[in-house]
C-alpha cells in the first residue's frame, strides 16, 4: 500500500503545532503573557445597558478606549454612558439598537462608521434567557433567544469584519456561556443559541487563519452564572460553583 505522504505531512505539521501550543501555554504559566494595549481602540459592546456589558464598558474606559455602547434599553444605555464618562472616558457614543433585528443592526452600524470610525474591537455581549422547560417555552421566546444570542453575531460580523480585514487589525469577542459547552436544565433554547455562537466564532477564526488574516484576533468567553438580572433566582446543584457565584 503506497503511503499518502501528503496526509503524513499534514499530520506531522498538526502534531508539531500542537506541541508548540502546549509549550507556549506552559511558558506563559511561568512568564506572564504581555497585555494587549487597547488605548485608542474603538470598542463596540452590545448589551451595554447593564450587567456584564456595563462592567466591560467601565473597564475599557479605564484603559483609554473609545466606547461605542449598544443596547435596546435607551435609558439604561445612557446611564452606562454617564458612568463611563465619570470613569474617565473622553469619547463615548451610545446607540439604541435592537440586536435581534438584522435591519436595525445594519442601520446603526452604518451610523457608527460615519460618526465614530472603524470598530477595531467587537464584543457581542447582548443576551436573553427564558429559563423555561423546552415544551413550556413559547415559540416566539425561543426565536428571540436565537435572534439575540446567536444571529446578532452574524449581522455584527458582517457589518464590522470587512473593515478589520482591510486594516489587518481587529479583535472579535464572543461572550458565550458555560451553557454553550454543556446542556442545562430549563435552558434548552439558551444552550442551543450559545452553542451556535461558539461554533460560529470558532469557524470565523478558522477562516481568518486559513486566509492568513493574522491581524484579526478572536476571543470566546464561556462564563458560569453571573449575578445579574438575567439570572435572578437561579440555583445550581454545583455547590462549590454556587458559593463562588454568590460571593462575586
Amino acid at each position: 500500500m503506497t503511503p499518502n505522504w501528503k496526509s503524513v505531512e499534514e499530520m506531522l505539521i498538526f502534531l508539531g503545532k500542537s506541541l508548540l501550543s502546549l509549550l507556549e501555554s506552559l511558558l506563559f504559566t511561568i512568564i506572564p503573557r504581555p497585555r494587549k494595549n487597547v488605548a485608542g481602540e474603538i470598542v463596540l459592546i452590545t448589551g451595554a445597558g447593564g450587567g456584564l456589558g456595563r462592567l466591560l464598558a467601565l473597564k475599557f474606559a479605564s484603559l483609554g478606549s473609545v466606547l461605542v455602547l449598544w443596547d435596546i434599553n435607551e435609558d439604561q444605555n445612557e446611564e452606562t454612558c454617564k458612568l463611563v464618562q465619570e470613569a474617565g472616558a473622553t469619547r463615548v457614543y451610545a446607540y439604541t439598537c435592537d440586536c435581534s433585528r438584522k435591519e436595525d443592526v445594519y442601520s446603526v452600524a452604518s451610523q457608527v462608521k460615519k460618526e465614530v470610525g472603524d470598530v477595531s474591537i467587537l464584543i457581542n455581549n447582548a443576551g436573553v434567557v427564558t429559563g423555561k422547560s423546552f415544551l413550556n417555552c413559547p415559540d416566539d421566546l425561543m426565536e428571540k433567544s436565537f435572534d439575540v444570542n446567536f444571529k446578532a453575531h452574524l449581522w455584527t460580523y458582517k457589518a464590522f469584519l470587512p473593515a478589520m480585514i482591510a486594516n489587518n487589525h481587529g479583535h472579535l469577542v464572543c461572550i458565550s456561556s458555560s451553557a454553550g459547552l454543556i446542556g442545562v436544565n430549563k435552558l434548552a433554547d439558551y444552550c442551543a443559541s450559545k452553542f451556535a455562537a461558539c461554533g460560529f466564532a470558532e469557524s470565523v477564526l478558522a477562516e481568518t487563519v486559513a486566509q492568513k488574516q493574522n491581524g484579526i484576533k478572536t476571543t470566546i468567553v464561556c462564563p458560569f452564572f453571573i449575578k445579574t438580572e438575567m439570572f435572578t433566582g437561579v440555583s445550581t446543584g454545583a455547590r462549590h460553583f454556587a458559593a463562588l457565584w454568590e460571593n462575586r
